[in-house]
């Protein structure tokens, strides 16, 4: 089968850009093309059993440096470099990002694709889950995808610390919004050496996102703008999300930007933060 040929960014049908967030009904007939980037991020056994066919793999430790404590860093240029060569990432391709987990890690991958400045991408709604539910054809086994030599250069300005949060903390127009559990957010269970949540956080549980009796899918972009206003998440507020290693975080990033706010993602997390010693922490 030949592959259909789009322009960067757009559909083949309408040539509108293609929407950030993309049903599984609007995908299955752009495939297989040569400007789509399909990239599973799962691990290696769940693609093996079944992946989107054209899917390339990224495991979720290549988007993390794995060195404690804060484990979810994001890596060096060259080692993303590296892995996003051998997924086939060109500068011209349009990535479409999904997991089996309800937009986590998927999520993880855009705010990575940002930070490279790699803008060309959408978000599989519901991601595996919803395209299987949906009927939609699957392929087993590992496939080698055809590498490129593509090279990642790191915006530093998308990225933030434990130094800019404390400089921001109490200044109005800055929100952390936390997206661990409430357990953790209040202290009561225990991931670090310290436990709590930044002081002026709010918090909103990365799976109060999803909605699991529609396959994984985001709740509707209205429902979540409303339950986030109420907390104090909007439009003209700098806003930080972070969870305990930036990977349930990749969901609530990904919603941030579907709102058109002004998000970053903190990735050294809590992980980070209830590790260090001098950092201000609030419990209750």
């Amino acid at each position: 089968m030949g592959s259909s040929k789009i322009a960067r960014g757009t559909s083949m049908n309408s040539q509108a850009p293609l929407p950030l967030i993309l049903e599984p009904a609007e995908l299955q007939p752009l495939l297989p093309s040569e400007e789509l980037l399909l990239i599973s991020v799962c691990q290696q056994q769940v693609f093996s059993a079944a992946h989107i066919p054209g899917s390339a793999l990224i495991r979720p430790s290549e988007l993390v440096t794995a060195i404690g404590p804060a484990t979810g860093k994001l890596p060096t240029a060259e080692q993303l470099s590296t892995v996003l060569s051998r997924a086939g990432l060109r500068e011209d391709c349009h990535v479409i990002a999904y997991d089996d987990e309800g937009g986590g890690w998927a999520g993880r991958l855009l705010w990575t694709l940002d930070v490279i400045g790699h803008r060309h991408y959408s978000f599989l709604n519901g991601g595996l889950v919803a395209w299987i539910r949906s009927g939609l054809p699957v392929d087993a086994g590992m496939t080698d995808s055809v590498p490129t030599d593509f090279k990642a250069t790191i915006n530093r300005e998308l990225l933030t610390d434990i130094d800019e949060i404390i400089d921001q903390i109490g200044n109005s127009n800055f929100i952390v919004w936390d997206a661990r559990s409430a357990e953790e957010f209040d202290g009561s269970k225990i991931t670090a050496l310290r436990n709590g949540h930044i002081p002026g956080a709010v918090n909103l549980d990365w799976l109060a996102l999803m909605d699991r009796d529609n396959d994984l899918r985001l709740r509707p972009l209205a429902e979540l703008e409303r339950q986030l206003q109420a907390l104090g998440i909007g439009k003209g507020k700098n806003i930080v999300t972070h969870c305990l290693s930036h990977h349930r975080s990749g969901l609530s990033y990904l919603v941030g930007k579907a709102l058109g706010l002004n998000i970053k993602a903190y990735d050294g997390s809590w992980s980070e933060w209830g590790n260090n010693p001098d950092t201000p922490i609030e419990t209750g």
